[in-house]
């Protein structure tokens, strides 16, 4: 990309940089959620993986790489999926 300002090189390297730093927690924090329904099924600690994938989303709320609402969204989706999972589990062994 062939800018002409200095400056606008420089936003540009800066929103590059960015972009990889917002992909990688993104990612991350998918992979947490999914560890989280994933301990589920196989016995591990629920509350400590949901609780790391919470903590992950509030710290890129926190900045700039999700917005407030989406964090809380997220969140809120990965509990109801949690419970609903324990609720299932719980029934079939009743």
């Amino acid at each position: 990309m062939a800018l002409r300002h200095k400056s606008a090189q420089k936003r540009h390297r800066q929103s590059l940089k960015r972009r990889l730093i917002n992909r990688s927690r993104k990612s991350t924090i998918k992979t947490y959620t999914k560890k989280a329904l994933v301990a589920l099924t196989t016995g591990e600690d629920v509350a400590a993986a949901q609780s790391k994938a919470e903590s992950l989303i509030d710290k890129a709320a926190k900045g700039s790489t999700l917005h407030k609402n989406t964090a809380a969204r997220k969140k809120s989706r990965l509990a109801k999926a949690i419970n609903k999972a324990k609720a299932a589990q719980a029934e079939t062994q009743a």
